[in-house]
């Protein structure tokens, strides 16, 4: 994970002076809390009303400092969108190394582990699913290539692992990409309307979808 890991709280002074810390470590607490403010902006505002200015003023620095840090603010949604998606993707490959009795319990670990994130950082999550969808063309490259990865990720995963406990496979790489467009649909909603109340009640509905698709992949 990048130095500015999402779930990793920045302290909210710098020290100045003789005790100031090296450049490097004062501009990753910065990126960290230009993150943390573009994630609480984006989500308040939406992408198109969200502003350098508002972001700035939400981690209590100066516009210019937003500018050594990103172009303008299409630059930044697009890093928080690369750190939000990494972070889940990491939290559920650490999930899914764990021992699990069965094949349905180890899809549920991944599953479980994406839901969490989303549920512990909501605005990121927002910016992750929903305002980066209305952020222009680059954003709408870079949200189908971390659809992919996801997909291929979890692809990988079950030819990897499903043979060692005698579950099916899919039959094809699309069929996991369809999972995951679901998936990434549902979670968007909730998010949006509050529908259903805590997105970690998504799980069993994910649970169907994928072992559904698995099972007729196998009919």
């Amino acid at each position: 994970m990048a130095d500015s890991d999402l779930p990793t709280r920045a302290p909210t002074v710098v020290p100045r002076g003789r005790h100031a810390p090296p450049l490097e470590v004062r501009l990753t607490v910065q990126r960290r809390r230009l993150f943390e403010a573009a994630a609480t902006v984006f989500a308040r505002r939406g992408f198109a009303d969200a502003t350098a200015e508002a972001i700035s003023r939400e981690a209590g620095m100066s516009k210019a400092t937003f500018y050594e840090h990103f172009a303008n603010k299409e630059e930044c949604i697009l890093a928080l969108f690369d750190e939000a998606a990494t972070e889940c993707l990491r939290q559920m490959a650490v999930a899914v190394e764990q021992q699990a009795e069965s094949y349905p319990e180890h899809l549920r670990q991944g599953t479980r582990a994406f839901l969490r994130t989303l549920a512990e950082w909501p605005e990121a999550a927002q910016t992750l699913l929903v305002e980066i969808i209305g952020a222009g063309p680059r954003a709408a490259e870079r949200r189908d290539a971390i659809l992919d990865a996801f997909a291929e990720a979890i692809h990988r995963d079950n030819q990897e692992i499903a043979p060692r406990y005698g579950a099916p496979r899919f039959a094809t790489r699309d069929d996991a990409f369809a999972c995951v467009g679901a998936i990434v649909e549902l979670a968007s909603r909730q998010l949006r309307t509050g529908t259903p109340a805590d997105i970690r009640e998504l799980e069993p509905v994910i649970d169907r979808l994928m072992l559904g698709v698995l099972e007729q992949a196998a009919a």
